[in-house]
């Protein structure tokens, strides 16, 4: 009898690893199948873009208000899945980093992009003094740089090109352009006209023109200008503005430029959380 149990144990044993073995197996299958996404969050009147390449990379553009990001993080990440690999803070803001210590509470976040403008509040000097503590660390975003996600997605920055310290943080926001083969992005943060000019007279049409516009605050007549829209030329236009919000954001000027040249405009308030997947490069979808 004592044998029997030994036998019954060796193959319980066995059969136990080779479950293992293929869970392992089909956790690493899902690490190197993933779908390319990039997501334009639902958080009210503020702006998170959240990104993963196909190979897993994860990174934060903005992170909206406080108290708004999580609920909408646990809808598109894994609940075990507790690492964040980068922000990007493209202006210190209260609508662009409210949340950022929100999600420090759970997330491990290994660095940190920021433009270089500079602000008192306190939400923004709770905000560095909690990256001190986590030994986190905060990296200029200039002109050139290139992030590399893994999976063929790269973003490259196009400004700050300048210090831009004692600029105002709309004027001095990051603005940056998001690859994945032939799929492109535009993301401006709260970018200005001002800011516009600049990266026109530094790029070519053919640097510029991109699928998706992230357009800039929120919609505001402040950013969006004709000019920068006909250069980007986009085919989609993403809008991140709360329901109803005090400053009738998107104005009507920025949606009629947008629709002048051809632009589909896609809307946090009228749609929530706006996602697109792409199985393989050059195959993307829109889920609103």
């Amino acid at each position: 009898m004592f044998q029997n149990c030994k036998k019954y144990w060796l193959f319980f044993s066995a059969f136990l690893l080779l479950v293992a073995d293929i869970f392992i197996f089909y956790l690493a299958w899902q690490n190197y199948h993933r779908d390319f996404t990039f997501a334009m969050l639902d958080i009210g009147q503020g702006d998170t873009l959240f990104i993963e390449s196909p190979t897993g990379t994860q990174i934060l553009i903005d992170s909206g208000p406080p108290r708004k990001i999580l609920n909408q993080l646990s809808q598109i990440m894994s609940p075990f899945d507790r690492k964040i690999d980068a922000f990007i803070i493209t202006n210190p803001d209260q609508d662009h980093i409210g949340g950022f210590l929100d999600v420090l509470k759970i997330y491990q976040v290994d660095e940190v992009f920021e433009p270089g403008t500079l602000t008192d509040s306190k939400v923004y000097q709770n905000l560095k003094d909690e990256l001190r503590k986590k030994n986190i660390p905060s990296i200029l975003a200039k002109k050139g740089m290139r992030l590399d996600l893994g999976g063929g997605v790269f973003i490259q920055i196009l400004f700050p090109d300048q210090d831009v310290s004692f600029w105002s943080t709309n004027d001095g926001s990051i603005v940056a352009k998001l690859f994945y083969g032939n799929t492109s992005i535009m993301l401006t943060g709260d970018a200005t006209i001002k800011t516009e000019k600049i990266i026109l007279e530094e790029n070519s049409i053919a640097q510029l023109n991109s699928d998706i516009l992230k357009v800039g605050h929120h919609g505001s007549r402040t950013s969006t200008s004709p000019e920068f829209v006909k250069a980007i030329s986009p085919t989609y236009a993403f809008i991140s503005d709360g329901k109803d919000n005090k400053y009738g954001h998107p104005h009507q000027e920025t949606l009629d430029v947008l629709s002048l040249f051809g632009a589909k405009i896609f809307r946090t308030d009228l749609l929530g959380t706006i996602i697109m997947k792409c199985a393989r490069i050059n195959e993307c979808v829109i889920n609103k």
